[in-house]
């Protein structure tokens, strides 16, 4: 759909474009203009297309509606192409919100039983007034085709990320610097809160991330975040994601089986691995045990179900890590039973290793665990 009528931007899905070689767009009035990519988010599954000289007639822009208004029951219309139809309208209404169907970290779809199809993929699900609610995105089937359960991301957060998009060509995302599980009812109990009580426990924190300098420790409960109560992870994740960069915000913990409150400046999660270990502490690592690592995202992260970890993407021809058995994709969780957050973490405790000794590396491959012992060489 056109988001901007004076720039020609249009809002679509990832997908629908991220191998294309040639784009073209066809407008309602049969025009077809060339269009170039302006920014993609796999992690959404949103990308902003540019029109190009598109100034000898008019656009029409979609406007936007706010989909945290939208309730269970509204009646929604779908748009799109399904099969290559053009111009297709669909109707139903809203069947959940907030649904999390595996597609990443920040999944917070709209389900719909308005019909949507192949070829639904980047167009709007709108409102009776007209308005944008939802991006028509995916569909849970078994025969291809529709069954009544579809998937749009919400407007609100289209919005945030075309206007990152559109901006900068990529999305800047906040980030704390924790591992955080569910605060199940008897982590709750062991923590001393009090019953009912909602929040994301702190698993681990990172050395040099934002949440170790603004004092957090493993054992918190997160139950708010800048004014806003933490219901349990996604929630605290979708809330950071989209927090501002480097402005101090308000955090609610239980520490101690008492309240308090801190001051963090979230940092910009593209900087994760960037901000971990220098280039010469990594090259000692990997020269030590024969691996090369890199950061885990947080759909890989999702995906393998994991906490932390890093990704092996080189092992060295005979190093130790060859002759144990370690394998490029391989995703390494522990060394020494110490717990991996990032590149950093694993090139600070490789350091630390003594040549001639044994390293114990607890690995996630292909969705299994397994623990894999390195000797590592004598000094020369």
């Amino acid at each position: 759909m056109i988001i901007d009528a004076a720039q020609g931007y249009v809002l679509t899905n990832n997908h629908v474009v991220e191998d294309a070689d040639e784009i073209k767009v066809k407008l309602s009035d049969k025009r077809e203009l060339d269009g170039e990519i302006v920014g993609r988010d796999s992690k959404t599954d949103l990308a902003v297309v540019k029109l190009k000289k598109f100034a000898a007639a008019p656009l029409h822009a979609a406007p936007f509606g706010d989909s945290d208004q939208i309730e269970v029951g509204d009646w929604v219309l779908a748009v799109g192409s399904p099969f290559g139809l053009e111009q297709t309208v669909s109707h139903g209404i809203v069947s959940a919100k907030g649904r999390v169907i595996g597609q990443g970290p920040y999944d917070d779809f709209l389900q719909t039983d308005a019909p949507i199809n192949p070829g639904n993929s980047g167009g709007p699900l709108v409102n009776l007034r007209g308005e944008v609610v939802g991006i028509n995105t995916a569909i849970t089937s078994r025969s291809g085709g529709n069954e009544g359960v579809g998937f749009a991301i919400p407007s609100n957060l289209a919005r945030l990320i075309y206007q990152n998009l559109a901006k900068q060509g990529k999305v800047t995302r906040g980030w704390l610097g924790v591992q955080i599980q569910e605060l199940e009812p008897s982590l709750a109990a062991y923590f001393g809160l009090p019953e009912g009580a909602k929040g994301a426990v702190i698993a681990d924190v990172m050395p040099e991330g934002p949440a170790r300098k603004a004092g957090l420790r493993e054992g918190d409960v997160i139950t708010e975040f800048n004014g806003k109560p933490v219901d349990g992870v996604r929630e605290l994740q979708k809330n950071v994601a989209n927090a501002p960069i480097g402005t101090p915000l308000p955090l609610k913990i239980w520490r101690d089986k008492a309240w308090k409150t801190l001051s963090i400046s979230v940092g910009d999660m593209s900087q994760f691995d960037a901000e971990a270990a220098p280039a010469g502490s990594r090259a000692k690592a990997q020269a030590k045990l024969g691996l090369g690592v890199r950061a885990l995202s947080p759909d890989e992260l999702a995906r393998r179900k994991l906490a932390s970890g890093v990704m092996v993407e080189e092992v060295e021809p005979g190093s130790a890590a060859d002759e144990a058995g370690i394998r490029p994709g391989d995703a390494l969780t522990e060394l020494n039973r110490a717990r991996l957050s990032s590149p950093a973490e694993f090139a600070r405790l490789a350091a630390k290793l003594s040549a001639g000794g044994t390293a114990v590396l607890r690995v996630n491959r292909e969705g299994r665990n397994l623990y894999l012992s390195l000797q590592l060489p004598e000094p020369k």
